[in-house]
């Protein structure tokens, strides 16, 4: 019986042909951990006894919520992990000396590779299935048990065949696919299950929007979310000095899923998810016609900080002002996409039309620091939740968008995007 690509990664690590139910002991390439989850994990390693990581180059710690420290509490929850880092020597650390989101500065340091099984002790750690790997967010504990053994428990899962076709519309992107998707299947349409990206449209797709589809995976409730690795990948990789040997893998013709979901996006409009669900998708002429307030936009995190999306709001700020009722924050996603911003100029469009640049950090989106919403206030975001309370105040509501919408909707007298043709042309 032919195997997914999920099922042929597992396969490859227990050295046997393995299939979706089974439960097996792995071992793992890279294992995550955060600035806020793994103090938790340090406890649990060190309170077992152990005295070294089973893999420490395959263990990554980057500081990235609440750094620099908002508080005297993310000020000692960093130290735990400093203090771990220094003690063990970690050759993958990352702080302030070299700063980013997690599922952005990875990639980009070439340590997360196709073909590994890697877990981190974030949900979001899906993202980096864009890269032909299997990635899944964990328990701190779990992270824990990673550490000390250099492997962990999984089910397989069974996987949910996404076929996207035609041609995107301008200013549709991979965080539109993945919020029709959301809206199409709900929040729980894939729980446990591997959503695995195909069809004409994603071998068009750039890895920025790849990277943004597979991040949002954890909200359909999916496991991991699986892009095959193509040119497309290929040329991703092509500049960095990858930590392993990559390996390719591609589902059988005859592989066994438990469902195929078919979506034309050729006269798919840009999405957005009204409050307080990501399913709850509307068209943006939607969103236009109900002359919704925005008081805040934010436009970063893993899902959309990375060049591309300053360079869209960058092109479409150009020569305007961000309206005088709105806050627009924008965050790079790392340190080095802050530098090459600044080099081409975005990061001086972005202030002289009104906006704040942020050092790179998951603070706005999770409601942390450097941009919580107030109490009634309504945000437009890049983000990848929408839940009550998420960026704030529980009274706050959250719009999530693309990086197109978001930005045209801050020069717009404190409301989303008028018009279509408000948004210019995409640039991806």
């Amino acid at each position: 019986m032919g195997q997914t690509i999920t099922e042929k990664i597992f396969s490859e690590h227990v050295g046997r042909k393995v299939y979706a139910g089974e439960i097996v002991r792995c071992n793992i390439d890279m294992i995550i951990g955060n600035d806020i989850t793994t103090p938790i994990s340090i406890k649990a390693f060190e309170e077992s006894g152990a005295e070294k990581l089973a893999n420490p180059d395959g263990f990554a710690l980057v500081l990235d919520h609440f750094i620099p420290a908002k508080d005297i509490a993310s000020a000692n929850q960093a130290k735990i992990s400093r203090d771990f880092a220094y003690k063990h020597n970690l050759k993958n650390y990352f702080d302030e000396k070299d700063m980013g989101i997690e599922h952005a500065l990875l990639p980009e340091k070439g340590l997360v590779v196709p073909g590994d099984v890697i877990i981190g002790a974030d949900s979001h750690t899906c993202t980096h299935g864009a890269l032909g790997a299997f990635s899944t967010g964990m328990g701190s504990t779990d992270l824990a048990f990673g550490m000390i053994t250099g492997g962990n428990w999984f089910k397989v899962p069974e996987s949910i065949k996404v076929v996207f076709t035609g041609k995107l519309q301008p200013n549709v992107y991979g965080k539109d696919l993945i919020l029709e998707l959301i809206r199409i299947i709900g929040v729980d349409g894939a729980l446990y299950q591997a959503l695995e990206f195909t069809g004409d449209t994603i071998a068009n797709l750039s890895m920025d929007d790849r990277f943004s589809l597979c991040n949002m995976a954890i909200e359909a409730g999916a496991k991991n979310g699986i892009i095959a690795v193509d040119d497309i990948t290929k040329a991703f990789l092509a500049d960095k000095k990858l930590a392993r040997e990559p390996k390719y893998h591609y589902s059988d013709a005859d592989a066994k899923y438990v469902r195929v979901v078919e979506i034309d996006v050729s006269k798919l409009e840009p999405v957005i998810a009204y409050p307080s669900l990501p399913s709850n998708g509307k068209p943006l002429s939607k969103a236009v016609s109900d002359k919704i307030k925005v008081d805040q936009v934010f436009i970063g995190s893993c899902t959309n900080g990375r060049l591309s999306d300053l360079k869209m709001a960058a092109e479409i700020l150009k020569g305007k002002r961000v309206a005088r009722h709105t806050r627009l924050i924008v965050t790079p996603a790392t340190q080095k996409i802050f530098k090459e911003a600044e080099k081409l100029g975005y990061v001086d469009i972005i202030i002289d039309a009104g906006g704040v640049i942020s050092n790179p950090t998951c603070g706005a989106c999770l409601g942390g620091y450097m941009g919580i919403l107030g109490d009634g206030e309504v945000a437009i975001a890049t983000t990848n939740r929408n839940f009550v309370g998420r960026m704030g105040a529980r009274s706050s509501g959250i719009y999530l968008a693309n990086s197109a919408v978001a930005a045209a909707s801050a020069t717009f007298a404190a409301a989303i995007a008028p018009t279509l043709a408000a948004v210019p042309s995409g640039t991806r």
